[in-house]
């Protein structure tokens, strides 16, 4: 019933369009006709009003995958490089925690490990709001910065990596059947924010599923036992999420760009010196304002990955014809 509800919203919303542009158009042919320039300027404004609303209808059916409408988990993890991309790690953690703040949705961070010396090693974020797993899944692959190390003496040049992997999370109504027998448990002692008893127990939880090498962990709770149960949920969520990528024709080979945080696997660069340019490698889409995009500017990315998914091809899904 409630696929039979969305395709009938879906033939609802053609039709009404289809209504509206024969309208206009009808307008325009009796304004020309009869010579009356008001009646033609109020059918062009109903045009443009139309395709403006097209626009935003084109992106909301771009989030039409079988898990786009749930909440997302968020794994951001340095790459080889030490300090320079734990620091990058940390400046990507904050532009995706920017990005759902700016689009209405609500972060917890779930785990939480610093970097030796500044930065993060990894973090897991879990954003809440619909369709967030829907935007934020295109943003999985590994992500590349080149600037001038604040860390170097010298003030030479670095590039630096880090991952980003995003999976979905299953509510109640999936049933993900997972073998205990198969997943390693471990806990040990969390570390980072979390007030001044996270780091007194043995209260982290990690969780390795060892057939497919798949490891979650969460901090986030003083308690043992509920950090246990929020594992738990997500090893079902990347199962899950796995399972869906075998589904999807237009996936991306997002397991490789996981395994080997380098060069030839990125989606993205991000250049603050010599020059600033941001540029998704996948869709060519660009932006001469790294900081803005750094401070959560990344919906134009995100729009452009959706309809090159959808579409096989990054144009604008506001240009309408």
């Amino acid at each position: 019933m409630q696929e039979r509800q969305s395709l009938e919203t879906q033939i609802n919303t053609i039709n009404g369009i289809e209504s509206e542009l024969v309208d206009a158009a009808e307008l325009i042919e009796l304004g020309e006709a009869e010579g009356d320039q008001e009646v033609v300027a109020e059918a062009e404004a109903l045009l443009a009003t139309l395709k403006k609303d097209l626009g935003k209808k084109q992106v909301a059916a771009l989030l039409s995958g079988e898990a786009d409408r749930n909440d997302a988990y968020v794994e951001v993890h340095s790459g080889a490089g030490g300090t320079e991309s734990q620091d990058w790690a940390s400046m990507l953690l904050r532009m995706y925690v920017r990005w759902a703040e700016q689009s209405g949705y609500k972060v917890d961070t779930l785990e939480y490990q610093d970097g030796e010396e500044a930065g993060i090693k990894s973090a897991t974020l879990e954003v809440k709001g619909e369709n967030a797993y829907g935007w934020l899944k295109t943003e999985s692959g590994v992500h590349r910065l080149v600037r001038i190390s604040p860390f170097d003496s010298n003030a030479r040049r670095h590039t630096s990596f880090a991952s980003v992997w995003v999976y979905p999370v299953v509510d109640d109504t999936i049933k993900i059947e997972i073998n205990e027998s198969d997943v390693r448990v471990d806990t040990y002692r969390a570390s980072g924010a979390g007030g001044q008893h996270v780091n007194t127990t043995d209260s982290a939880v990690r969780l390795t599923h060892v057939p497919s090498g798949i490891v979650v962990a969460c901090q986030n709770e003083r308690s043992q036992h509920k950090n246990r149960a929020t594992a738990w949920d997500m090893l079902r969520a990347r199962l899950y999420e796995s399972e869906l990528k075998k589904r999807e024709e237009a996936a991306q080979a997002e397991a490789d760009s996981k395994t080997d945080i380098g060069w030839g696997h990125q989606i993205r660069s991000y250049v603050l010196q010599p020059y600033q340019l941001v540029k998704d490698l996948r869709t060519g889409v660009e932006s001469t304002a790294p900081d803005d995009v750094l401070d959560g500017e990344l919906t134009p990315f995100m729009e452009a990955s959706l309809a090159q998914r959808a579409y096989g091809t990054t144009e604008d899904v506001d240009d309408v014809d």
